[in-house]
């Protein structure tokens, strides 16, 4: 857990987005079976911090979903000259820990379009609940992303865009990637380790049990937020 306090402004977006998760459609994986999250990283340069810290934040996904019947994490991340790489889907939190404390963020451009691509296919195989990315840049064409975000949509798979540095283009592309998939868009700086905290146990809660599950969330902000929101509608 992290002691740093939580900031006006992080509440908020953590509210907000708490609140759009709350309306989406119920995701209820089959009996027995785990929910599926792909975590994807931008890991060039300039985001070695927020890996360290996601490092540390990871953990918290996995359990949060325990009483859910868990949750089966992939890790995605690209860097340097179009490097991407992705793990399997990990049941164990010391195991993607060992993974990401192996990586080294390198200097290069966005790809996002591979992450959209390989989660995509990931989907056609077999049902991926959620996608959970973190950047801070876009340097990508906009419309085969948002075309790429529509496709995962209509395959039942909502995007989270968690956006770091409040780049206003790049903010523009990740609201659009969020909604065309019928996930959520968060904003959190590099001071709200709370906010990115609570975001990430949302989310893999939802994708492992629901809004039903989601409403029952405790901790920090989430639960503060989450007992105020209105019950879903139907």
């Amino acid at each position: 857990m992290s002691n740093l306090p939580d900031k006006p402004g992080a509440n908020a977006a953590v509210a907000a987005f708490l609140k759009r998760v709350e309306g989406m459609p119920q995701v209820r994986p089959a009996s027995g079976r785990r929910g599926r999250l792909v975590f994807a990283i931008d890991a060039t340069a300039s985001r070695q911090p927020t890996w360290d810290r996601a490092c540390q934040l990871q953990g918290e996904m996995f359990q949060a979903t325990r009483d859910l019947g868990g949750l089966a994490i992939q890790l995605a991340y690209y860097r340097g000259f179009m490097e991407f790489a992705a793990t399997p889907f990990l049941t164990d939190s010391q195991d993607l820990t060992r993974r990401m404390a192996g990586v080294q963020c390198l200097g290069g451009q966005t790809q996002i379009q591979r992450v959209l691509e390989h989660v995509l296919s990931e989907s056609r195989r077999d049902r991926v609940n959620a996608l959970v990315f973190v950047g801070d840049a876009v340097e990508e064409a906009v419309d085969p992303l948002c075309h790429l975000a529509g496709q995962l949509g209509l395959h039942g798979t909502p995007v989270f865009t968690f956006h770091e540095g409040g780049h206003p283009q790049a903010a523009e592309v990740l609201r659009q990637i969020a909604r065309l998939s019928g996930g959520a868009y968060a904003p959190f700086d590099a001071a709200s380790a709370a906010a990115l905290r609570d975001l990430l146990r949302a989310v893999a809660v939802y994708a492992a049990g629901g809004r039903q599950a989601l409403a029952r969330l405790s901790g920090g902000a989430a639960q503060r937020i989450a007992g105020q929101l209105p019950a879903p509608k139907g």
